[in-house]
Parts: structure tokens; C-alpha cells; sequence
């Protein structure tokens, strides 16, 4: 018995590394395929036949064997109510949400395999060598080992995953009901949709959910679904994502953040509330790399809150300032949230770099002025500013600096595409911190890297590829068509609709992860601004700066929760810290939606 536990434990062992090794390696694959072909194009005029569709299908694997990762440590992204309940009644939660999450999964898989088994009869291939369902494979195979995780994951022990096994077996009988009599089972299904999300169901299996009951009962293929997932991986754009992420994780695992934080203090720090300023701007700085994730709190809590506190500034000011810095460069290249809305609402990335630069510094600043009112109040006095010591920090943190000059001048000067942009600056971020600073070791540090980029990647675009099929069926069924005619039945001035928007998105964000709110409700608005004159670029900066608010606003606010973590503080006293910061965005983010020049201004100031 105990040798037969043995070789258990070792072939689970070797399963981990095996898995491991393969995410890791996709990964790495998305990063070299766009550095060959700049050089092989340099070089000798030519690329890699097909390298694209092989950098987008790669970045499907990635997402799908990210997501398995994250489903193996417990690592996917919930709305968190379940953490309010204790004892009995959060064990029965977590039974509900590994039972449904488990359903879900495997439907999804079956669904995915469907789709597979349907396209192995035609020619497609990629890059006229591999076939596309081989491609594909992944979809279905990724949701059964998501599903067959969240059955073992489910508390409780065998009795707990005996429920979630049934649970599952109920859930795909359902599937044979007679057509003619499913519409009966739409309020039961969403009945159990919503305690499943309330009681700590992932947001990628809630949306899954829906698509799923919504196709189910207006007798819809099931298939349908991942065929909507699939169709991630014909955006060019997509890559960047994983590129960017990666760039991110391997700044906040070295010490940029604290060369950052050196450089931004020596250069405001001799103002008054400098440096809190210096926070301000390190926290907006690192939130354009870290993509919004909540990475900045996690990286940037521990070094600067103890600064702040020592320097005299009360704990409930560096508590806030802190938590809402976490999400202010959102609006800021090479931002992976504005990268996700140009996917969602087929709008040219570089045109909403641009639109997002001013209101971005805005937010920045008004955040910033805030500070040095704190800082003469509370700290009092003036400093010197050391131009030595500011020198030494800028040559210090410059190959940082550097990096987002290099990003946008090869966005806009037109020498690379911007995945091949993204793949230079992981290239660019791998050579700093692994052979300049050395700050982490590429033997040692590297694969796990990888590994934990590949987690955010996979739990990011599961959720994208899930609210892709409930997308479509609010399109199917013409549901932005008649919100536009709702909305226009009963408002007429496009300053009211404007208002009423920043009302409906501050409510949204306060319910809805930015992800999901960014594949479920962007195709529903795009439509009603149109009707309006609103422009789509302008619509998504307004849409990311409520977003934003998103992050500070309960009961989802992922910001919230993390400095929960961070700071070792209840939940209630993080929001109240967060207050004057979250009324000093809310006007920000008026002045934003009012004034279209500080967005479409700057590009049509630049001919795009």
C-alpha cells in the first residue's frame, strides 16, 4: 500500500513538471517566433510562412494550459463573496461552486470536442503544414482537465466530490430534455447560476454558464460556444497579451520596482508630499506593465507603505493612496486592458494609446495634487532637490525607462507590428533583469516565471474566451439593437446619455470584473454611443476610467481585496481609505467623458 502511494505521489509529481514544462515552453515560444521573424526580415528579407498563425494559436495553448495551472493551485478569479462566510455555510459554498464549476467544465469539453470532431474533415491549416484541428485539440482537452480539477479541489472529501460528480451527471442528462420543454428550465438555470457565482464559482465558468443555458434553451448547438472562443485566436492583436503579461511578471519579480521607486522619489521627493507623489507615480509607471492585475499592490505595498509611514503620513492616506495608485496606469501603453477593448470593440490599438495618454497624466495628476496637499498638511516643510542623487537614480532605473520610449516609438514609427513590438519588449525586459541586473536567475527564477505568467495569461483569457459565446448570443439575438432603441426612446441629449453611461458603467464595475465587463459590455454599449455620435475610441477611455473605478468600488473591487491581503486590514477599513481617492477619480473621469479632446483630440492631432 504504501509503495503503491509512492509511485501515486511520483507520477503526480512528474505530471506537474511535464505540465509545467510544456506552458512554459509555449510561452517561450510566443516571445522567440516574433524576434525571428524581425531578424530573419532584416537579415534576408523573408519570414516564417505563417509565423503569426502559429504565435496565435500558441497564445490558445497557452491560455488553456494557463488555465489548467490555475485551476491546479485554485488560481482562478471569483467575485469572492464566499469569503464572508464561515464554518458550515462556507463549506456547503465551496461544494455548490466545485459542483457547478465541475458541470460546466466538462460540458464545455464535450462542447469543444464536438467542435474539433466537426472540423477534422476540412483542409484549413496553419501555415499549410499543421492541420487546424490539431490546433484546436487543446479546447477540449484544457476544459477536461479544468473540470477534472475542480472535482478533486471540491471540499469536503470524497463525499464533497461525490456531490459535485452527481451534480455533474445531472447537468449533462439535462442536455437530452425534450426541446420543446427546456424554456421551463430558465429560471432554475439561472437560479443556480447566480448562488453558484455568489457562492465562489470562477467568473469564466458563470459566463460559460450562461452561454451554455442561453444556447440550450433556444436549442442551439453547444459547440457553438468554443467556436466563439476559438475565434480569439484569429486576432492578430491577441499575442500581445501574453507578451506584455510576461514583460510584467519578470519586472515585478526583480528589483525594478525598487529602482522605480528610487528614481520617482529622488526627482518629487524634495516637494512637499514628494513622496507620496513618487508612490503616485511608481504605482501608474508599474501598472502599465502589470496590466491592472492587482500585481502592483503586491509588488510595490510592502516597499512603500513602510516609506510613507516613516515620513509621517497617516497609515489610512498611504493605505488608500497605495490601493488606488494600484489600477492609474490602465490608461497608459502598453496597458493590457486597453490592448483587450481594441480586441473586444475592433478598434486600432495605437489610435487608443494615444487617446489615453492625456487622460491618463490627468488622473495622475489630480491624484498627485491631492498628495502634495497631504504632504504640506500633515508633513509640512520643503526639501532640497539633490541633483546627484536624482542623477544616480536615473542612471540606475534607465534601462526601465527606457522600455516604454522604445514601446511606443515602435508602435507608431511603423518598423514592427505591435506583437512584434510586445515580443521585443519581453526580449528587451529578459535581457535587463536576467543579464544586466541579475536580479533573478534564468536557470533558477526562469521557468517559474513562465509558469506564473502563463497562470495570469490562461485566467485572463478563459474569461475572455467564455464571454466571447455569451457575447454572441446578446448579438444572435439582437439584444444591442434593441437596448439602442430603448435608450434612445427615452433620452435624446447626448450629454444626458453620456452621464447616464458613466452612471451604468460606475454600477457595472462595482458587479463585474474588468474582464468579463469588457467582452459582455462593450458589444452592448458600442451600438448606443454610435446612435449618439460617441466615438468608439473615446468610448473606450471613458469605459477603462469607470473600469478603474471598478477596482475601488465594492462589492468586486479587485483592488479592495488584494490590499486586504497586502495590509493585513478588513475590507470595510481599505474602502474608507479609499474614499477621497475614489471622489478624486470619479471627477476625473467627468472631466474625461465631457471633454472629447483630451482623447480623440490628441489622435487627430497626430493624423490617425
Amino acid at each position: 500500500m504504501r509503495g503503491a502511494l509512492k509511485l501515486g505521489a511520483a507520477l503526480q509529481l512528474a505530471g506537474t513538471k511535464a505540465e509545467n514544462a510544456v506552458t512554459a515552453l509555449a510561452l517561450l515560444a510566443i516571445v522567440l517566433l516574433p524576434l525571428i521573424e524581425v531578424v530573419a526580415r532584416a537579415l534576408i528579407g523573408l519570414g516564417i510562412p505563417g509565423s503569426i498563425d502559429y504565435v496565435r494559436h500558441l497564445t490558445l495553448w497557452v491560455t488553456f494550459l494557463g488555465a489548467g495551472v490555475a485551476a491546479r493551485h485554485g488560481m482562478h478569479l471569483s467575485l469572492g463573496f464566499a469569503a464572508f462566510l464561515h464554518g458550515r455555510w462556507r463549506l456547503a459554498a465551496s461544494i455548490v461552486a466545485g459542483s457547478v464549476a465541475t458541470a460546466v467544465a466538462f460540458l464545455l469539453a464535450w462542447a469543444s470536442l464536438e467542435m474539433v470532431r466537426a472540423d477534422s474533415i476540412l483542409t484549413s491549416t496553419l501555415g499549410g503544414v499543421i492541420p487546424q484541428w490539431v490546433a484546436e485539440v487543446i479546447m477540449p482537452i484544457g476544459f477536461t482537465i479544468i473540470g477534472a480539477r475542480f472535482l478533486w479541489r471540491t471540499p469536503g472529501g470524497y463525499g464533497g466530490r461525490l456531490i459535485a460528480l452527481a451534480v455533474t451527471v445531472l447537468i449533462v442528462g439535462l442536455t437530452f430534455w425534450p426541446e420543446a420543454s427546456r424554456p421551463l428550465l430558465l429560471l432554475p438555470g439561472i437560479g443556480v447560476i447566480l448562488v453558484a457565482a455568489l457562492a465562489g464559482a470562477p467568473i469564466f465558468v458563470v459566463l460559460g454558464a450562461a452561454a451554455l443555458l442561453l444556447f440550450y434553451i433556444d436549442v442551439v448547438p453547444l459547440a457553438a460556444i468554443p467556436v466563439e472562443a476559438y475565434r480569439i485566436a484569429s486576432n492578430p492583436i491577441l499575442p500581445t497579451i501574453p507578451l506584455f503579461t510576461l514583460a510584467g511578471t519578470i519586472l515585478a519579480e526583480g528589483q525594478a520596482s525598487v529602482r522605480l521607486a528610487r528614481l520617482f522619489h529622488a526627482l518629487f521627493g524634495w516637494i512637499p508630499g514628494g513622496t507620496a507623489v513618487a508612490t503616485i507615480a511608481v504605482c501608474a509607471f508599474f501598472t502599465t506593465f502589470t496590466g491592472g492585475s492587482g500585481v502592483t499592490i503586491l509588488a510595490l505595498g510592502g516597499l512603500m507603505l513602510p516609506v510613507l509611514l516613516r515620513e509621517g503620513y497617516a497609515e489610512r492616506f498611504s493605505i488608500g493612496a497605495l490601493t488606488a495608485s494600484g489600477s492609474l496606469g490602465i490608461l497608459l501603453p502598453p496597458s493590457l486592458l486597453i490592448i483587450l477593448y481594441g480586441v473586444s470593440a475592433h478598434v486600432p490599438i495605437n489610435k487608443l494609446f494615444l487617446a489615453g495618454l492625456l487622460p491618463g497624466f490627468l488622473l495622475i495628476a489630480m491624484f498627485s495634487i491631492y498628495a502634495v496637499h497631504e504632504g504640506w498638511v500633515i508633513v509640512g516643510g520643503r526639501g532640497r532637490f539633490q541633483l546627484r542623487a536624482a542623477l544616480s537614480a536615473i542612471w540606475e532605473a534607465k534601462w526601465e525607462v527606457v522600455l516604454p520610449v522604445a514601446i511606443l516609438y515602435g508602435i507608431f514609427s511603423g518598423y514592427a507590428t505591435l506583437v512584434e513590438v510586445a515580443g521585443l519588449a519581453a526580449i528587451y525586459v529578459i535581457v535587463v533583469e536576467f543579464f544586466i541586473h541579475r536580479d533573478i536567475s534564468l536557470r533558477r527564477d526562469f521557468p517559474r516565471i513562465l509558469v506564473d505568467a502563463a497562470i495570469m495569461i490562461g485566467g485572463i483569457m478563459i474569461i475572455l474566451a467564455s464571454a466571447m459565446g455569451l457575447t454572441n448570443y446578446l448579438i444572435f439575438t439582437d439584444v444591442p439593437t434593441l437596448a439602442a432603441d430603448w435608450v434612445r426612446s427615452g433620452i435624446e441629449s447626448p450629454w444626458v446619455f453620456l452621464l447616464a453611461l458613466n452612471g451604468f458603467l460606475l454600477v457595472a464595475g462595482s458587479l463585474l470584473d474588468i474582464f468579463s465587463a469588457l467582452v459582455v459590455i462593450v458589444p452592448l454599449i458600442l451600438p448606443i454611443a454610435a446612435a449618439f455620435g460617441v466615438d468608439p475610441i473615446h468610448l473606450g477611455i471613458i469605459f477603462l476610467a469607470n473600469m478603474q473605478l471598478g477596482y475601488l468600488t465594492p462589492p468586486v473591487g479587485m483592488n479592495l481585496f488584494l490590499a486586504s491581503f497586502r495590509f493585513k486590514r478588513d475590507l470595510l477599513d481599505i474602502w474608507y481609505s479609499c474614499i477621497p481617492f475614489f471622489l478624486i477619480s470619479l471627477i476625473g473621469v467627468l472631466i474625461i467623458t465631457f471633454v472629447p479632446a483630451l482623447t480623440v483630440g490628441v489622435v487627430k492631432l497626430f493624423g490617425l
